[in-house]
């Protein structure tokens, strides 16, 4: 588990495996990766070595940076090849989904949504959900290229305006455009956080 006391060390990444349409979205994976590896922080994200996932790996591999990826046993073949795998520093087999996600989220100190789909969708949106609950205040990022997360922001304005995000201050998720905003954003985001970031640990492992 992260040390909540301290900077922000790790960040999370939830991205789709595959490339998507935009060619914009691949290059964002890796100019984040890079991004990352040059801040000295560790990129924690679901071991995939294909589309948007290997270029975000890719990315923070190539300029010296420090990579964990955490995949279920039943993914490696789908999302990754064993070779690829073993180019990570750090790798993490887990028995299933549940796991990964709880893994993820206790080893980063901040989490960025990439473009992605469903898979990617429920990941952010689960953290959301955490957030919501009052169990941490690890800074969130929608990283909204060509403005693909556009549909998202609206759907959330709707569900408060119409008065079902009941605490809708801890659902305020950091939309950025650039790339080369987010870990400035997010490191400003988690010095305003009063008191520990991870929030209650114990209970979210039940959730």
């Amino acid at each position: 588990m992260t040390d909540d006391s301290a900077p922000i060390q790790s960040i999370c990444v939830y991205c789709g495996s595959r490339p998507g349409r935009d060619p914009a979205h691949m290059a964002a994976g890796r100019e984040l990766g890079k991004h990352i590896a040059e801040s000295g922080l560790r990129l924690v994200y679901g071991g995939g070595t294909k589309g948007i996932m290997g270029a975000v790996a890719s990315g923070v591999l190539s300029n010296g940076g420090k990579v964990t990826g955490i995949i279920p046993e039943f993914l490696v073949d789908m999302e990754a090849t064993r070779h690829s795998l073993g180019q990570l520093d750090e790798l993490i087999i887990t028995p299933d989904m549940h796991t990964r996600k709880h893994g993820m989220f206790e080893r980063a100190d901040a989490f960025v949504a990439l473009p992605g789909g469903i898979g990617t969708l429920e990941e952010i949106v689960e953290i959301m959900t955490w957030g919501q609950l009052g169990r941490h205040e690890k800074p969130m990022v929608f990283a909204n290229i060509n403005g693909f997360w556009d549909p998202m922001m609206e759907l959330i304005r709707h569900m408060t305006e119409e008065g079902f995000i009941h605490t809708s201050h801890r659902v305020q998720p950091l939309v950025i455009d650039k790339i080369a905003d987010i870990i400035p954003a997010i490191r400003k985001h988690a010095a305003e956080v009063q008191g520990p970031r991870d929030g209650e640990v114990a209970v979210i492992s039940k959730l």
